[in-house]
């Protein structure tokens, strides 16, 4: 009888977890959106990367447009910039930036993925939304005063031109070049933070 109870139990159908699928789906989705652009990425491979059947994109995301919306929401992370220390902020993120680009992979893959969704014109204007609402918001409040939204796009655009120089520049800077190089960034930051 014992037997019978465990080959049965063997048989039964494992517990499905909705939330560990959708996240594997997503963290496949931004791989190869950022490897192959919206155009050139396929369902299919999303789906075989993240180990689910292709329809269950469509019941999760509402097929590709909506996937990629999401994977570009869940690339941008809003709360992080409220976490940021003002006293410390332009130091850190001008150490950071001196690093090497692959020190946080997970960032700088998120990174490739939002550059390559802004030289697509299909995907240009979903990115805009997603930026506007997860970092150029969150950013302005966070630096706020006078001439919140101006200076929030300068700071926004500094951060980002010092991302693709880091990514082009693929390793750490070292010596008096990295200290010359912390020193100003950190001065520039520094002067768009303070109100």
């Amino acid at each position: 009888m014992t037997n019978v109870v465990a080959l049965a139990n063997d048989r039964a159908p494992r517990k499905r977890d909705a939330e560990a699928t959708r996240a594997a789906i997503l963290a496949a989705a931004k791989e190869h959106f950022a490897r192959s652009g919206y155009d050139g990425t396929f369902l299919r491979g999303i789906a075989a990367d993240a180990g689910v059947d292709a329809a269950l994109i469509n019941r999760y995301f509402g097929g590709k447009d909506g996937l990629f919306q999401a994977a570009l929401k869940d690339s941008i992370a809003p709360d992080a910039i409220s976490q940021w220390s003002r006293e410390s902020f332009a130091h850190d993120v001008a150490t950071m930036m001196a690093g090497h680009a692959h020190q946080h992979a997970e960032r700088a893959h998120s990174f490739q993925f939002l550059l390559r969704a802004a030289t697509s014109p299909v995907t240009a204007p979903l990115l805009n939304v997603a930026v506007q609402e997860r970092f150029m918001g969150p950013i302005r409040d966070w630096i706020g005063g006078e001439d919140a939204e101006a200076r929030a796009r300068v700071l926004a655009s500094v951060f980002i031109g010092l991302l693709v120089e880091r990514l082009i520049r693929d390793e750490p800077l070292a010596g008096r070049e990295r200290e010359v190089f912390i020193e100003r960034t950190a001065a520039v930051l520094q002067s768009l933070v303070e109100k």
